[in-house]
């Protein structure tokens, strides 16, 4: 998914400071006329830009952005005495502010500036509106009609981009809420738009997403919950797309591995063969796709370990060996090879260590 700010859009001839200042006077009368006549036409159409600057594609922060997460702010807080602002969860971990080194006596609410930043995501709401024939249409002051532009995917993107930025500096509740409203409106497009490959699996990624927030935050009960959500809803559909395949395989594991930990062996099993299940009709027609053999190799690695640790040691072993012969036969192309070499080579160690040198050899 792109992440692009969905106000942002590109500089217009107009916005450009001229590079002399001697231009004529007629000049710009000319050019002001025929922005006069632009905007005075039947029907105008609005683009998105965004006032404060926010721009995906530069990493730009922005006003409402927190300096220590470098997403939107969330809970917002403010030092005193030096009254800089940041995310409540970042700037608890200091005692001194990181703009200014000033000792922090104590941290206040601002709801003022976080009404402030809800205001602006809610902005971004209010532009995106899809609809199933076109774009939406307002009619406005003397009879104009204005069309806003479909901005709904950026939105997405740039919710999930926030959420990132905050998961990856801890601030999980911040990375929650964003992507609560994401989830949200991809909700609102499938009631609109129907059940598209492309937003099935966005609302799939999003969902197990939330449960790794939850599973950060301890909430493995809810991890679970948002993992089978998003495990049912992308079972309905066909198999044939990477990405949703991926997706349900992938949320399918984290809720065995959930099962594992809570010492759940049998329920663990049930997803972690479902998730095979699901690699396996999917490598039947792309059997040349190494990432895909190698989420095969995973899955049965992974069923394997369950059944050792039930006490079926035949039919773990027959699946370690299953999963060395299926990574041992992948080749690999040289020029795109980097990471998924390092998981096969990660992935092969982690078999040959749970089989004997005998058992070892009768799989070459």
């Amino acid at each position: 998914m792109t992440s692009v700010c969905p106000f942002a859009k590109a500089p217009r001839s107009d916005d450009i400071c001229p590079r002399k200042s001697g231009e004529t006077n007629s000049q710009n009368e000319t050019e002001h006329r025929e922005k006069v006549k632009n905007e005075s036409d039947d029907s105008a159409s609005v683009s998105p830009k965004c006032p404060f600057g926010y721009d995906s594609q530069t990493f730009k922060l922005g006003p409402f952005s927190c300096v220590i997460c470098q997403a939107l702010l969330f809970d917002s807080s403010k030092c005193v005495p030096c009254s800089h602002k940041y995310c409540k969860v970042c700037i608890s971990r200091f005692n001194d502010c990181p703009l200014c080194g000033a000792d922090i006596e104590r941290i206040e609410p601002d709801k003022d500036l976080q009404d402030v930043v809800d205001r602006f995501i809610e902005g971004h709401a209010r532009i995106k509106r899809p609809q199933v024939n076109g774009d939406l249409k307002e009619v406005v002051g003397d009879n104009k009609t204005v069309t806003y532009a479909d901005v709904s995917l950026e939105r997405g993107a740039f919710l999930v981009q926030q959420a990132m930025r905050a998961f990856r500096s801890q601030n999980i509740p911040s990375a929650k809420s964003r992507l609560s409203l994401c989830a949200e409106d991809i909700r609102e497009q499938l009631e609109r738009l129907g059940n598209t490959s492309e937003l099935c699996s966005q609302l799939g990624a999003v969902l197990g997403m939330l449960g790794d927030c939850c599973r950060a935050m301890g909430d493995a009960s809810s991890a679970i919950t948002y993992f089978e959500e998003s495990a049912e809803f992308l079972s309905k559909f066909p198999t044939e797309d990477m990405e949703v395949t991926h997706t349900l395989s992938v949320s399918l594991n984290k809720i065995g591995d959930l099962k594992y930990y809570e010492g759940d062996l049998q329920a663990a099993r049930s997803c972690y063969s479902r998730s095979l299940d699901v690699r396996r009709n999917a490598i039947k027609d792309r059997s040349n796709v190494s990432s895909q053999i190698i989420d095969v190799a995973v899955s049965l690695a992974k069923v394997a370990d369950v059944d050792m640790n039930l006490g079926h040691e035949d039919v773990a072993v027959d699946g370690f060996q299953e999963a060395v012969k299926c990574l041992e036969s992948l080749t690999l192309n040289p020029n795109e090879a980097g990471l998924e070499q390092k998981v096969r080579v990660s992935v092969l160690e982690y078999l040959r260590s749970q089989l004997t040198p005998e058992q070892t050899a009768t799989t070459v």
